[in-house]
């Protein structure tokens, strides 16, 4: 069974936020405890202070591999001027760096992944278009069941309606767009 940390939890915003928050609020909590409690009891209290450190170093962690807005901005720039081959096969040198197989496909998909026996459907036909509507999302989970395949990933850089947001979602088809899309493709300005 996996812990599932509730996202109201002190620790779940400690989180999401900067990783400077966490800390502030273990120094906080440790002046109010040096200040409230005894000083025999005083190092039980600040054992509550490690859970707030070992959040604020995971926030490090995960800030420091999310990307720039100015990054992200500029590899949508440099993969929006290029030709929808050159992208797929960057996409798929891109996959192909993480350990996948890839092959070339036609209709709903354009990519087929395979990684320790799962297949993932990969959908990049429309990554310029402004706006994602739900229809690309159905073809690409109706090929995802004809194919049997375990994963269907659709990427964009563009925006996705609330209607397409709730389908993939509900399908569990994974939006692959900003931060994540830049992360994976690598690009150097």
């Amino acid at each position: 069974m996996r812990f599932k940390l509730s996202e109201k939890s002190l620790f779940a915003y400690l989180l999401r936020s900067p990783w400077w928050v966490s800390f502030l609020v273990a120094i906080a909590y440790a002046l109010a405890a040096h200040a409230i409690v005894d000083e025999k009891l005083l190092p039980i209290a600040l054992i509550a202070v490690v859970p707030m450190l070992i959040s604020g170093s995971m926030a490090i962690w995960r800030q420091s591999r999310t990307p720039s807005d100015s990054r992200i901005a500029s590899t949508v720039e440099t993969i929006s001027a290029m030709n929808a081959r050159q992208f797929r096969s960057l996409l798929g040198e891109a996959y192909q760096r993480e350990g996948y197989e890839m092959s070339v496909m036609e209709g709903a998909a354009d990519l087929k992944l395979v990684k320790n026996g799962r297949i993932s459907l990969v959908s990049c036909k429309r990554w310029k278009a402004a706006n994602q509507g739900i229809e690309a999302l159905m073809e690409l989970e109706a090929l995802r069941e004809a194919c049997e395949a375990h994963a269907a990933i659709f990427v964009t850089t563009g925006n996705v309606t609330d209607n397409a947001r709730q389908y993939a979602a509900q399908h569990k088809i994974q939006l692959l767009a900003g931060g994540e899309l830049t992360r994976l493709l690598r690009l150097r300005k």
